[in-house]
């Protein structure tokens, strides 16, 4: 086995061949097999990948809860949730929806959190711990304290802990799950729960307060992270923060993300088409895909003409998909659904200010085709 990062494969696959057949090992060795005794063991990677596990694993309550909620408002209007519509299929949604789906969001990330970092035993501390966040009104960042503390806990338990060889499995299905439930719960009941609810709230006004150039600084930065990497840590970490919002139903950075999203694909697309001289055949051959990836909210549909000329490409895309946020920031537009693109803007009540956030998505596409025509040289002259 060899363990790479993506960059050397896009890059120098040839030379990235070269070293796996140099420095690859064997797989699956006795003192591998033998490193860690039953029950936790942590896993590898740092904070950063175990926050993204949690956010892999919440994602999907995030889109079906979204999608519910959107088909709610569609069938019984924006009042869908209220008592007097009691029975019908719009309110029934709804609450599958939001008090369902959303409520298992926080959980769900600190419960796949506390797995990253400990395996099966962290689950139910984590899981418990984001649900304790929730009802004290703390939120994503309550939720992300208590993955870690629950995995970082069941961990350390697992390795001070020394049992008899007669009891040692129910370290992973009695003990551990106990003792980190116990340190994650009394921790967020009695030291860190209060304060940071009273940042999320202080968090919540803020961003829906925003106006004029505050709004245009965030949507920006929203916009900008997702071309800087087009599916890279700085994008998912715009991706994270504005999803994980949505539980606190702050739905403007949302809209500032999958714009900002969308705008890398559908920009070169379009320059392709109007440049075809700043492009390779092959680029203006897979310019459809990338278009067609760019209406789903498909980043990734613009790596492969960022990674063969990195300094020229990446700036035009972060300047169209930081205008595209910018604008939709400015403009408070808000959206409930996480993901789908342009297929989900019909949904009535998906999206607020529907045309304005049209139009920031052609703002943005056209900033960044400018951007591209002026930055890229001709094909020829491409070093």
């Amino acid at each position: 086995m060899f363990k790479s990062g993506t960059k050397p494969a896009i890059n120098d696959g040839k030379g990235l061949i070269a070293k796996a057949l140099a420095e690859a090992r064997v797989h699956g060795t006795a003192s591998a097999a033998t490193a860690a005794s039953p029950g936790a063991k942590a896993r590898g990677g740092g904070p950063y990948r175990h926050l993204m596990t949690g956010v892999s694993f919440m994602l999907p309550f995030v889109t079906a809860g979204g999608l519910l909620i959107a088909l709610a408002f569609a069938l019984g209007g924006i009042y869908a949730f209220d008592d007097a519509n009691q029975g019908t299929l719009a309110w029934s949604l709804f609450q599958i929806g939001a008090k369902a789906a959303f409520t298992l969001m926080v959980p769900a990330l600190a419960g796949y959190i506390a797995y990253s970092i400990a395996d099966r035993p962290g689950i139910a501390p984590g899981m418990i711990g984001g649900l304790v966040a929730v009802n004290m009104n703390a939120g994503f960042i309550g939720g992300i304290l208590a993955g870690f503390i629950a995995g970082y806990g069941v961990y350390w338990l697992n390795r001070w802990l020394r049992l008899p060889r007669s009891l040692e499995g129910l370290k992973p299905v009695l003990i551990l799950p106990v003792l980190g439930t116990l340190l994650v719960g009394l921790l967020m009941m009695y030291v860190i729960g209060t304060p940071v609810a009273e940042l999320m709230a202080w968090l919540t006004a803020w961003l829906r307060g925003m106006q004029g150039s505050s709004a245009i600084l965030l949507g920006l930065l929203l916009g900008g992270m997702m071309a800087i990497d087009m599916g890279g840590p700085v994008n998912k970490a715009s991706y994270a923060f504005s999803t994980a919002l949505i539980s606190s139903q702050v739905y403007t950075p949302m809209a500032a993300t999958m714009i900002g999203g969308m705008t890398p694909p559908l920009g070169i697309a379009l320059a392709c088409w109007l440049f075809r001289d700043r492009f390779t055949k092959e680029e203006r051959g897979s310019a459809g895909a990338a278009g067609v990836l760019g209406l789903a909210f498909v980043t990734e549909g613009a790596i492969p003409y960022a990674a063969r000329d990195p300094l020229r490409t990446i700036p035009a895309l972060v300047l169209g998909a930081a205008t595209a946020g910018a604008i939709s920031m400015m403009a408070g537009v808000e959206l409930k659904v996480p993901h789908g693109g342009v297929f989900v803007l019909p949904i009535p009540n998906a999206v607020t200010h529907l045309g304005i956030y049209l139009l920031a998505l052609v703002a943005g596409v056209a900033v960044t085709v400018l951007a591209l025509r002026l930055f890229k040289k001709p094909v020829a002259a491409v070093v």
